[in-house]
Parts: C-alpha cells; structure tokens; sequence
C-alpha cells in the first residue's frame, strides 16, 4: 500500500506522542539540568547518508527540535574507512594512517596494525566502567569469522559486546560476529538487517540500564549504503519520488579538475536511475527512523532517558547527478563532506544551531568529555560539550581538513567508482564557513566562495591572486602535518 503524505504525517504524529513525549522539551526552553551520575550514550552511525534524507526521518527531525544541530559538521574523508577510523580515534587520516578501504593505506588491516584500536573512544569509556557495545558495520575489511590468530573470531579491544556483520549491505543473507560466535541471518522479513540491530540495541539499553552501570551504545548501520534495500514495510514508500534537482544537477562547474571535466551531461537512462535509487534510499532510512525511536522507546521505559545523550550523524555524505556525477562520494563538494549532526541529552539547548567548524574528529573526545575520560594530547579533534550546552566559541577553530587518496577503483570495493560516478586524483582541502580549498596531487587546485555559490559552481582557484594562493597552500601543508591536538588546533585557524 502507497504511503500517502498524510498517512505518514498521521504516523509521525502518533509516534511522536506515543514514544517521545518524555524527551520533548518546548522549543527554546532552558536546556534540562546535567545530571552528576555518568551519563549515557547512544551514537547511530549511518552510512552515506547525505543531508538531503533528513527529511524522511521524522526522528532525527525531532531530535533537532529537542538538541543541537551542527551546520557546519563535516567528515575528514568522504569514504567509509577513513570517516570511521577519525570518529574512533579523533585523528585526521594522515594520523591513523587510514586513507581508503584496504590495500596498503587503508582497511581494518591498517587501522588495527597501525594499533588504532587501542586508543578509541571504546577503550577510553570501558576504562571508566562503562559497558559498551558495537552493532552493525565496523571498518571496510573486517570479516565475522576472522580470528585474527586468536582460537575465536575476533573482538577488538574496548567493547564489551558486539554484534558485527561484514558484507551487511544487502541487508539480508549476512553473518554477524556476535560476541566471538558466528551467526547467520537469512532472507526472511526478520532478518533484515537494520531491524536486527534495533532488537539488540534495545536489548542492550534494558539490560544495561537494569545494572545500574553507565553505558555507551554505537548502532552502526549499512543502511542507506547501496544496493540501497528497503524492508519489505516499506517497498511502496514515497511513490514518484525524485533525486533532488539542485543549481549543480547535470552541471559543470567552471574550470573542473580533469577527473571532472570530461563528463558529459546526464543521460536520460543515468536520470531515471538516480531517481529509482534516490527512492529506495528514501525507503530504506524508514527502518532507521523505526531504529531510533524503538531505541529512545527503551530508553524512557528502563528510567534513563533523562540521563542519555543521543547523537546522530551519517559516515560521508552521497552526490546523486550534482557536477554531472551518477550516485557516489569521495569528493570535496558539500554533498559528500558535509553531513548531519545532531546531539540532545543533558544539558543540551533543545532547537538549537551551531555554525562552528566542527568535524567527525571531535566525536572522541567529545564521547570521552562525556564520560570523564582523560583525552589524549595526540587527539586532533576538540569536545563538541560546550557548543550543545549553548557556552561561547571563542577562539574555535577557523577551518576543516579534509584528506583523499585516489583515484578508488578497486574491484573488491564496495565504494570504488568510476570517471562516472567521481574518482576523484588525490587531494587535500580546506573547508571553511565562506570557501572551500582544494590542491590536487597534479597540482590543479579548486576554490569556491560558498558565501555567494553555495552550490560551488564557478572555481576561482585560476583568478586569485597569487599572495592568496601562497597563503591557502601555506595553511593546508601546515594542517596536512599536524600531529597532536596543540598542532592541529593552531592549524585549524586559517586564512578567513
């Protein structure tokens, strides 16, 4: 059955007073007091999800209305590995040594062998007594029955449980590493995966909360990563659903870098395509939207709502026609880098917006700021507390790194693209609230003045002045090379 707009209007209505009236505020309202117990966290992670899905998830909307939302947050790769390997640590790629998803720089080999792993914001919160647990995808690599030398399949270090899948994408047929036993899901409607993950999530919560222990909870999920499969609930959604056409659909900004400039416009088959897979995704972030309110459900009814911090926030974002590109990431233009991020729980200002440069970096210490953890000096990013709780930004920083090793063809790859989708050279960017900057390995450069081209158009990179170009460069090979928070904070202030 079609899913008309006032059925889903009636839905969310019912849901929302059904399942969050204990966690709505008035809009505006003081932010609740802090309470002195640890608090709790909840982090949904999602997979590709760009800005453009927020709209079709009456949750997340709500938890903007309830907390803060980050205008400004951005990923320091937009390709999976890289993106989770910065959330984990609070490193910049060039820190985690993480750049892609396998092979010599990138993958759950690297990450674990460059020992990453012992230094996440999991390892840090289990020091402090609390119970964590992992749900859903890990890192590009990873495989549920991989011992990694040990007797049983393997568990990094820092999670009390997990439940981990490896080729989840399809959202069906999987394996999951449940706590150090393999467990095969099949095709039925119950196995669908993200649906498997709130079920144990919310089992987590009940469990947890009964001990009195504080806990910290990441449901990681594939979807609305391709092949881009809804449940079956929600096959007929949003009928004649579109991809959106922006300023930049089906257009080449002037003076493209060569990856770029030898596309040609959109073919007709290419559009219909965009618009199919743009619908299925819309369809396939219901059952997250389902994921999060059964989870915030679980939360009110085991007494530890008022002490829980909820964040939400997608891996990388996803272009779908934009720059004549078909549906991929990995560039540097705001539909890939520029993704969701939105925080309530104590203390929180419900319904408000941060403009500052914030980026996946700061989730770590933010996470361990939260839980009373020490943060280590080599932690590049800088706790997002304050911002949610409405306190100043002096002196924040100024600019966002951004960092890309490419092209990313490999036929194992889940994310390898083609000229088609976007295969970007390798690169390095500035993003700033005004411009975004970008020096390519082949030495061509991008500038953007997002001020009066948001949708990044016109490159201007040819028509600066060349003490400005001195200065951009000057300023992105310093953040390129910052290897400690001290460093990489000072970097983070660049030309405005």
């Amino acid at each position: 059955m079609a899913i008309t707009p006032r059925r889903l209007l009636a839905a969310t209505v019912v849901a929302g007073l059904a399942l969050l009236a204990a966690w709505t505020p008035a809009r505006g309202a003081a932010p609740a007091p802090v309470p002195a117990a640890a608090p709790n966290i909840i982090f949904v992670l999602t997979d590709d999800l760009a800005w453009n899905l927020v709209q079709y998830l009456p949750q997340v909307k709500q938890l903007q209305n309830e907390g803060t939302t980050f205008t400004n947050y951005t990923v320091t790769d937009s390709l999976c590995c890289p993106s989770r390997s910065s959330i984990l640590t609070g490193q910049f790629p060039h820190n985690t040594g993480v750049f892609t998803n396998g092979g010599a720089d990138g993958g759950f080999a690297v990450f674990k062998g460059r020992g990453n792993e012992n230094r996440t914001f999991a390892t840090a919160l289990q020091g402090k007594g609390y119970r964590t647990a992992f749900l859903g995808k890990y890192l590009n690599g990873y495989l549920p029955a991989d011992t990694q030398g040990g007797a049983l399949p393997y568990v990094p270090p820092g999670w009390s449980e997990w439940y981990v899948a490896g080729n989840g994408y399809p959202e069906y047929n999987y394996d999951l590493n449940e706590n150090h036993t393999v467990v095969h899901y099949g095709n039925k409607p119950a196995d669908y995966l993200t649906n498997v993950l709130s079920r144990k999530g919310k089992d987590f919560i009940q469990r947890s909360a009964a001990t009195g222990t504080p806990f910290l909870l990441e449901v990681s999920t594939f979807a609305p990563h391709s092949p881009f499969t809804p449940a079956n609930q929600d096959l007929e959604d949003f009928p004649g659903l579109t991809a959106p056409r922006t300023a930049a659909y089906d257009r080449l900004p002037t003076d493209p870098p060569s990856w770029l400039a030898g596309n040609g416009p959109l073919t007709s088959k290419e559009k219909s395509t965009l618009d199919t897979n743009f619908r299925k995704r819309a369809q396939a972030v219901q059952a997250v939207d389902r994921l999060i309110g059964n989870l915030r459900a679980q939360l009110t009814a085991s007494g530890v709502a008022d002490n829980t911090y909820l964040v939400f926030s997608s891996d990388n974002g996803f272009h779908m026609g934009e720059y004549r590109l078909t549906g991929g990431k990995q560039t540097a233009f705001d539909t890939d880098v520029r993704v969701p991020l939105v925080v309530a729980g104590p203390g929180v200002v419900p319904g408000s917006q941060r403009a500052e440069i914030v980026q996946n970096i700061d989730l770590a210490p933010t996470f361990q700021r939260i839980g009373g953890a020490e943060v280590s000096a080599n932690v590049d990013g800088r706790s997002l507390l304050g911002l949610t709780r409405g306190e100043p930004a002096s002196g924040w920083r100024t600019g966002g790194l951004i960092e890309h090793h490419g092209p990313n063809q490999a036929a194992d790859d889940p994310d390898a693209q083609d000229r088609r989708n976007g295969s970007p050279t390798t690169y390095e960017a500035l993003r700033t609230a005004t411009y975004t900057y970008v020096e390519y390995s082949n030495g061509e450069r991008e500038y953007y003045d997002r001020s009066v081209d948001p949708h990044q158009l016109d490159n201007l990179a040819g028509r600066l002045p060349a003490a400005r170009l001195a200065a951009l460069h000057q300023a992105l090979a310093a953040y390129v090379a910052c290897q400690s928070h001290a460093t990489c904070w000072t970097a983070g202030h660049v030309p405005a």
